[in-house]
């Protein structure tokens, strides 16, 4: 099995997959090959899966062209700020802006002074989906974290959250 080797001074083996479905193994200075080995052997299923899912996640969202990119921020600059009107006005709260990111790692995001940040990349999921996104955002504006609380918040709004968290993994 192919993989990068990093080593550093932590003290446990950890294995991650990346965006482009490669396998990197983080590993303490002195940990053996052996050890590096045998601990790959015991979570060879769990990298095969998840190697496969970060594929079939690349293939439903390829990296979009300098075009596409104009387009769907674009489409979140019209749809993201009337989104998030209609349900902040619904929950009660009031973000102090929208920013629109490039980012790859997360869709949305909600600053200490309550500033939300979306992904373009949003834009290539169903409204579902999108919906989701912004009404977890502005569930951060009351719990600044990811509570009970913070989740019965979005339940009052969007009672199928989950299916709809479901559509952002595929």
């Amino acid at each position: 099995m192919e993989y990068q080797l990093i080593r550093s001074k932590r003290k446990t083996l950890a294995i991650e997959i990346t965006r482009d479905a490669r396998l990197v193994v983080r590993a303490p200075l002195r940990c053996s090959q052996a050890r590096i080995e045998q601990f790959l052997a015991e979570k060879q299923a769990w990298i095969t899966l998840h190697l496969q899912k970060m594929q079939q996640r690349r293939e439903n969202h390829p990296e979009p062209t300098p075009e596409e990119e104009i387009f769907l921020r674009k489409k979140a600059r019209n749809l993201l700020p009337e989104l998030v009107n209609r349900y902040a006005a619904q929950m009660d709260v009031q973000p102090t802006g929208i920013t629109i990111t490039g980012a790859r790692t997360r869709f949305g995001s909600c600053s200490p002074k309550n500033r939300l940040s979306f992904s373009f990349r949003l834009m290539d999921y169903p409204m579902e989906a999108i919906e989701y996104v912004v009404v977890h955002e502005l569930a951060h504006i009351l719990h600044k974290n990811h509570s009970t609380a913070f989740y019965a918040e979005i339940e009052k709004v969007l009672p199928d959250w989950r299916e709809r968290n479901k559509l952002l993994k595929q």
